[in-house]
């Protein structure tokens, strides 16, 4: 009887035991990264959910009303779906890269603030962009004779070509050439020839993270024409300081000035993210917060973010953020 008695004590105890370890296991596998290659766990229940390393503890999520692709490209996972109050989302290597409710705000920031801030921008090249989003608003720009972009994944542009064309649309200016190769490479080739280069990058983890580095910052200067204008992605100030200062740090003896900006926009991580300006030596030594230009009537009707008050306005910083980047009280 005391056999039996202990048997039976034993036994319950053991499957408690073993229960509490698959559920440790499967809480570990949920939360580990990087995911699994083809980011299929991200959608549940006809939900994607944003997730990642660098937004720790936070998520985003969007309804899906149908996936339109998923496939893995030679360089990343890319999902497009359509959603039931944002429109058609692009997805990269499970980060939202823009959806159709909100790219503008993004888009056109990215690309008028350096173009407004040069006196007259003729050749501007674009790394990254294979949406298609930031040449549209380029292409906005008479004055602009050549529009190069470099896109090292031909299937980002062929997909936003087929399901994006709210922005793919930038391809179909005859000034646009397309280069697919680095960036860094094409513009080791091409020195001395952009008045703007703007890159359009995802989140420095995987092949987008060389874009966040000196030597990169270093090829866009050597790019440069005397007073040319680099613009690039820079990440959020809620979440990245730690990334942004020491790069702004890092960078600023390549440029006369190195600012930066920032737009809201609601479905990147935090609902902001910014921009790193940098203007080499040879024009204007006032930086970028003030446009030098400004859009004629007939453009601003036509845009929906970007006004010469929002682009002196960009550059105001909240304290934290100020002291975070450029560092004093």
């Amino acid at each position: 009887m005391k056999s039996c008695s202990c048997s039976s004590k034993i036994i319950p105890l053991l499957l408690l035991l073993l229960s509490a370890t698959l559920i440790l296991t499967v809480k570990a596998t949920m939360s580990d990264f990087p995911p699994p290659s083809d980011y299929s766990h991200l959608i549940i229940d006809d939900w994607f959910h944003e997730r990642g390393t660098l937004w720790p503890g936070q998520a985003f999520s969007l309804q899906i009303t149908k996936v339109l692709h998923h496939a893995k490209s030679q360089y990343q996972d890319i999902l497009v779906f359509d959603s039931t109050h944002h429109g058609k989302v692009l997805v990269l290597d499970g980060v939202i890269q823009c959806t159709e409710r909100d790219e503008y705000s993004y888009q056109e920031m990215m690309a008028h603030i350096p173009l407004f801030a040069h006196p007259n921008p003729k050749r501007v090249l674009v790394i990254g962009g294979g949406d298609g989003g930031v040449l549209r608003e380029i292409a906005r720009h008479p004055g602009v004779e050549e529009i190069c972009i470099c896109e090292l994944d031909k299937e980002v542009i062929e997909v936003s070509k087929k399901y994006l064309p709210f922005m793919a649309c930038g391809f179909d200016d005859p000034r646009v050439k397309v280069h697919i190769m680095d960036g860094a490479k094409f513009m080791e080739e091409n020195q001395a020839s952009f008045d703007v280069i703007i890159t359009d990058s995802s989140d420095p983890v995987g092949p987008a993270s060389v874009l966040f580095e000196t030597p990169f910052y270093k090829a866009m200067h050597g790019s440069l024409r005397d007073g040319g204008i680099v613009c690039t992605q820079g990440e959020c100030v809620w979440l990245h300081v730690d990334i942004i200062g020491p790069l702004v740090k890092a960078i600023s003896p390549l440029f006369e000035t190195v600012e930066y900006a920032y737009c809201t926009i609601p479905s990147y991580p935090s609902g902001q993210i910014g921009f790193i300006i940098g203007k080499k030596a040879g024009g204007d030594v006032n930086g970028c917060k003030e446009p030098v230009r400004i859009a004629d009537e007939a453009m601003l009707k036509e845009l929906r973010y970007y006004t010469p008050e929002i682009h002196r306005s960009a550059f105001v910083l909240p304290a934290f953020a100020k002291r975070a980047i450029f560092g004093g009280k």
